[in-house]
């Protein structure tokens, strides 16, 4: 693999440990969620940290945080799907609990790297 930056970074390692939960959570979804919320969930949490490396990547600072906000409307969008899940009863308090704070910290602490991005 490569030796790159942003796999330094506090957001990144965050965003990847959030891909880790959230497989194993979508794990214990209904069967025929498999196509639908589970693999939406799934791919929104991907792209969080696929979305902060590949900003790494880039020169400008224009594209860096587009990429990076791109990252932050992802976790936005895993958001809205654990919503969605809490609301068809497929997670329990524990989990979400844990999930809300997960969200609000990589939530606050992407966007303090979007803002200081450099």
């Amino acid at each position: 693999m490569l030796k790159l930056n942003h796999k330094k970074l506090d957001v990144w390692q965050l965003a990847i440990k959030l891909v880790s939960k959230i497989y194993k959570i979508t794990s214990k979804y209904p069967k025929e969620e498999l196509f639908g919320l589970t693999s939406q969930t799934r791919r929104a949490s991907v792209s969080i940290s696929a979305n902060i490396a590949e900003g790494s990547a880039r020169k400008s600072l224009v594209e860096r945080k587009r990429f990076y906000e791109i990252s932050r409307s992802s976790l936005v969008e895993v958001d809205t799907h654990i919503e969605i899940a809490k609301e068809l009863e497929y997670l329990d308090e524990k989990v979400l609990a844990e999930l809300d704070n997960d969200l609000n910290e990589l939530f606050a602490k992407l966007s303090n790297f979007i803002e200081k991005a450099k």
